[in-house]
C-alpha cells in the first residue's frame, strides 16, 4: 500500500523561500531514502527500525475488528476531508485577517519588523495546535479502517515523532529569513528615486501572508497524504 501513495511535489514554502535566496550549487541527485538516511542518526534510525513492530501489531489489531463496524471508505475519505478543509480554512483566514488599528509607519521599522514577529509567533503556535490535533484526529479514523490504514497510521505517528522536532527547528528559521527580507525591501526602497515611497511595508506585508499559507501547505501535507491514501481502496 505504500508504495501506492502519491509523491509529494516541493512545497510552497520551498517555493516561495527560494525567490530569496541565492539558486543552490548543483551537485548529483538522491533519492527519497538516501535523503532520509541523512536525517537520521544511528539512535533514531534504531527506533524507525523497531517501530515496524508496533505498526505491524496495529495492521493486526485493525484485521480481528469486525468490518461491520468499520466506515465505509468512501463517507470516511469525505468526513475526513471535509474536516481538513474546515481547519485548512479557519486557519488561512486567521493569517489574513489584518489588524485594523496597525497603522504601519515606514519611520519606525524596528517596530514595524516586532509586530509581524510577534504576529508569525502566534500564528505558528495556531498552526501548530490545530494542524497536530487534525492529524491525530485523522490517524485514530485511519486506524478503525482497513489493517493497510491503520499500518499507515501507526507509521506516521512514529514518523512524526521522530521528525517532528526538525521540522520545528527548520520552520524556526522563519524569523530570520523574514527580518532579511524586511531589511533588504527597505534597502531597495531606501536606493531608490523614492527613498520615502512607504509602499515598501504593504508589499511586505502581502509577502508575509504568502509565507505564512505556504507554511499552512506545508504543515497539512502529512494530514492531506493519510487521507489521499483512501483514495485507492476504491
Amino acid at each position: 500500500m505504500l508504495d501506492r501513495l502519491p509523491s509529494v511535489p516541493a512545497s510552497a514554502l520551498a517555493r516561495q523561500l527560494a525567490r530569496w535566496l541565492p539558486a543552490p550549487v548543483d551537485g548529483p541527485r538522491q533519492d527519497v531514502a538516501e535523503r532520509l538516511g541523512q536525517w537520521l542518526n544511528v539512535k533514531e534510525a534504531i527506533a524507525l527500525h523497531a517501530a515496524t513492530g508496533a505498526v505491524d501489531a496495529a495492521g493486526a489489531a485493525a484485521s480481528r475488528r469486525q468490518r461491520s463496524t468499520t466506515v465505509p471508505t468512501q463517507a470516511l475519505r469525505a468526513n475526513l476531508q471535509a474536516e481538513l478543509q474546515r481547519v485548512q480554512a479557519v486557519l488561512a483566514q486567521s493569517i489574513r485577517r489584518r489588524d485594523p488599528t496597525h497603522r504601519p509607519d515606514a519611520s519606525d521599522p524596528d517596530t514595524e519588523f516586532a509586530f509581524y514577529h510577534q504576529r508569525l509567533h502566534e500564528q505558528q503556535r495556531r498552526m501548530e495546535l490545530s494542524v497536530d490535533a487534525l492529524r491525530d484526529h485523522v490517524r485514530q479514523a485511519l486506524a478503525q479502517s482497513s489493517p493497510d490504514h491503520a499500518r499507515l497510521a501507526a507509521l506516521d505517528a512514529h514518523m512524526q515523532t521522530l521528525f517532528g522536532g526538525r521540522e520545528q527547528r527548520l520552520l524556526s528559521q522563519l524569523p530570520a529569513l523574514l527580518k532579511a527580507r524586511f531589511a533588504a525591501l527597505r534597502q531597495a526602497v531606501a536606493t531608490s528615486d523614492t527613498p520615502h515611497d512607504p509602499r515598501w511595508l504593504q508589499a511586505f506585508a502581502d509577502e508575509f501572508e504568502q509565507i505564512l499559507l505556504a507554511e499552512l501547505d506545508l504543515r497539512l501535507q502529512p494530514v492531506m497524504g493519510l487521507i489521499e491514501s483512501l483514495e485507492h481502496d476504491d
